[in-house]
């Protein structure tokens, strides 16, 4: 362009942002000036839809200057402007692959202004730039139009979720992967519906839907875009959530006044402290906002059992599937975990594997974790008997290498922590023999597997492989084999050990007395109901007018007879159930007992669970025992019995909801020191680093917390980095001295050690 054109455009340019700047100041002033430039608007316009095509330069320079300027000025002339939007929707939507990309940029910059000027709505942009987003074939402009679409979706659920908007975007969503399942459309509904999980603006069921025919998509892009979403949305949303906890870092105020205070004044200063304020208190508030409950994507599928189904016949029973090995092991993992989680019984699944299980297979750890993370208690013993006996032919033998030996039991463990029927006494027998192996990962493998079947079943072990726990246990009838199906009780986790824990505080309390430690003490539990109830300050909205408890007869003790005899029925003592209500103190703090007579269906439930209702107290110590008895479970045996009498959890409870990776099937043969890298061994060290905080000496530690407190050193410390010729004099004098003075500076020194310290004690 010449010259003199590029100035005389750069002048045009300078008078409209200026005219702009005047409009914005006084609208009706400037009325005029404004119809004139809609004028000229409308003439450029009308020659531009002539031919979009063939414009020149220059023109679109000046016309792209005109829509800037009433885009920015429109909230000022609603009415002159109303016909506005929709002329850019027209442009955009007719000739947006024609378009000068500069030009193209700045009609999408100003339907977005205009959004955000809330002179059109979010449906109307989103209808218009979402068929744009499928359609076009630019790269630059597709990029755009999502960030556009992401950044509006974003600002309309920033104050309060918009569910109106939402439904309209995820119904949209959901026909664009409706409508033809193998077009690679359905990108974009990956795309958009993935960062609105990250972000935790989409977190119902009907995002999950979307992905869910997402993955069931012909198109493999697609599909494979939909199965990672469930394999690892939700923790890409608790790192998210972990990044934007960590950027709120803590902000000292009173450092920052201080530094106000002092420093030289400045506007600058006033706005750190200001932000810094604002930053303060939007993360007070948001502490006091309950925690957002999200729930996890493969717990929002409506129908798991057909999914699952679903998605096996079609991504990996079918013959004609055109999907690589690689995604075939996601879909694979995706099947494995709906299967575990949800307990689905899908009979093929495990059949499978049989042509997978070798050694020399690719990624056979992987396809060894995968049917370990499908396996259930729900499934049947003989669905497993086959490829359990594969696994132990094919990977557990004297000549096999120790990782592929301690790969494979390391996967019938898992198998048979989730299903112990699935293996035979022989077998098993055989595999625990593996534990005086000299590879250590051979060892390890059926130690574990030897530790598993002393918890769940030791009579299918040797009377010699039993130990001793396992052994009393038996003995004492404690430990029974479970029959295929059978359920434990319904009881909440861990409250024999809190149970337990009240009788020993009990018995102290009793021992603190004089009083024998045998014994009820109903009183002081009444008190402590009593004290744990009015601790938990929640407003009782209960009406002062009730009358009081009243005790009423069970249905099983009514009986409606026709007949004229006034004699009463025989009570069925098998059937009463008697109802105590125990209420201490007032009405408002009171704790109510059900006590029943009749025993507990199914086994003995714990007296905690049927005798009384859990204070908040109560609630809090049973999740701090929760935590120490997990804790207790993974340390050593023999560190154990020093530190903690608890029971460790089942192995059977690990894995619910957390990936099985092919790392806990390879166990310790994959950190063989003689197996590993120069390079593997640097990135092993490195990670160790890591996750270890650099080993520090007391004096180190002390000192760093005394510089985070904002303390400084004592005179002791800073007398060590005196300089050396500063320290001369009092060295010298120090030799100097007679036996005589020496004694009376140590006399002086005991007194005041006596006396404590320098000043003394009060």
């Amino acid at each position: 362009m010449p010259k003199r054109k590029l100035a005389a455009l750069e002048k045009v340019d300078a008078d409209l942002t200026n005219l702009q700047h005047k409009i914005k100041r006084d609208p009706a002033s400037y009325r005029s000036e404004f119809q004139q430039q809609w004028l000229q608007y409308q003439n450029q316009r009308e020659i531009f839809m002539a031919n979009p095509a063939s414009t020149s330069e220059s023109g679109n320079t000046s016309f792209k200057e005109l829509l800037e300027l009433i885009a920015q000025v429109s909230s000022c002339y609603k009415a002159e402007t109303k016909e506005f939007p929709q002329h850019l929707i027209d442009i955009l939507s007719s000739h947006h692959e024609s378009l000068n990309p500069e030009l193209r940029e700045k009609i999408v910059g100003s339907l977005v202004l205009l959004r955000k000027k809330e002179i059109i709505d979010s449906n109307t942009l989103l209808q218009c730039l979402f068929p744009i987003l499928t359609a076009t074939s630019s790269k630059t402009l597709r990029a755009l139009l999502l960030q556009k679409i992401l950044s509006d979706l974003r600002n309309s659920n920033s104050k309060n979720t918009n569910h109106k908007l939402n439904r309209s975007v995820q119904t949209i969503l959901h026909n664009l992967v409706l409508a033809d399942r193998s077009s690679p459309k359905a990108l974009w509904a990956v795309k958009i519906t993935r960062e609105m999980w990250k972000r935790q603006i989409w977190t119902d069921a009907k995002a999950v839907e979307i992905m869910k025919e997402c993955a069931l998509a012909d198109n493999e892009k697609v599909a494979v875009g939909g199965v990672r979403f469930f394999l690892g949305g939700d923790k890409e949303r608790e790192e998210h959530e972990e990044e934007d906890d960590s950027d709120d870092a803590e902000i000292d105020m009173a450092k920052l006044r201080h530094q106000v205070g002092i420093n030289k004044k400045s506007k600058k200063a006033d706005r750190t402290l200001k932000k810094a304020a604002a930053t303060v208190k939007r993360k007070e508030k948001k502490k006091g906002q309950p925690h957002q409950l999200n729930f996890s994507a493969l717990h929002l599928l409506h129908n798991a059992q057909g999914f699952a189904e679903e998605l096996f016949q079609k991504h990996l029973q079918a013959t004609r599937t055109k999907l690589n090995l690689e995604q075939k092991l996601l879909v694979l993992q995706l099947v494995s975990r709906l299967i575990g989680l949800h307990k689905l019984i899908i009979v093929p699944f495990y059949s499978y594997f049989l042509k997978f299980l070798k050694p020399k297979q690719p990624s056979v750890t992987t396809f060894l974790a995968c049917l370990a993370q499908g396996t259930h208690n729900q499934v049947p013993p003989d669905e497993l008997e086959k490829p359990v006996q594969m696994i132990a032919n094919e990977f557990v033998s004297e000549a096999a290498a120790g990782e592929v030996a301690a790969s494979g039991l390391n996967a019938i463990r898992e198998i048979c922590v989730r299903q112990p029927l699935a293996i035979d006494e022989t077998l098993l027998q055989d595999l625990v023999m593996y534990r005086k192996s000299k590879d250590k990962g051979v060892m390890m493998a059926a130690k574990g597997l030897l530790g598993l079947y002393r918890q769940v079943d030791p009579e299918m072990l040797k009377s010699r492989d039993r130990g001793r726990d396992a052994a009393l246990g038996l003995k004492a009838g404690d430990l029974k084999q479970k029959r295929y199906g059978e359920e434990a009780t319904g009881e909440i986790e861990g409250l024999d050990l809190l149970e337990k824990w009240k009788e020993e505080e009990r018995q102290r309390k009793r021992i603190e007395k004089g009083l024998p430690a045998d014994g009820s003490d109903i009183e002081n539990e009444s008190e402590d109901d009593e004290l744990a109830w009015d601790a938990w300050n929640v407003e009782d909205d209960a009406s002062d007018d009730s009358g009081g408890w009243i005790n009423v007869e069970s249905d099983e003790e009514i009986n409606i007879s026709d007949s004229d005899d006034d004699q009463p029925p025989k009570p069925q003592a098998s059937k009463k159930v008697k109802f105590d209500l125990g209420i201490t103190g007032d009405k408002e703090n009171s704790s109510i007992r059900l006590t029943s007579e009749s025993p507990a269906a199914g086994g003995e439930l714990s007296k905690l669970a049927t005798t009384r209702i859990l204070t908040p107290a109560d609630l809090a110590k049973l999740a701090e025992l929760r935590t120490t008895a997990s804790i207790s479970s993974r340390l050593p045996s023999s560190h154990r019995k020093h530190h903690s009498t608890n029971q460790p959890l089942t192995n059977s409870q690990r894995h619910i909801d957390d990936a099985l990776t092919e790392e806990h099937i390879t166990g310790l043969s994959s950190l063989s020191a003689g197996k590993l890298t120069r390079e593997e061994k640097a990135k092993l060290l490195q990670q160790h680093k890591d996750d270890h905080p650099e080993h520090k000496s007391k004096a180190a530690r002390k000192k760093e917390r005394k510089e985070v407190e904002g303390k400084s050193t004592t005179n002791k410390e800073k007398a060590r980095k005196k300089n050396f010729l500063m320290t001369l004099g009092k060295a010298k004098s120090k030799g100097k001295r007679s036996l005589v003075e020496h004694k009376k500076i140590l006399k002086m020194h005991t007194d005041r050690s006596k006396r404590g310290g320098k000043r003394g004690n009060r």
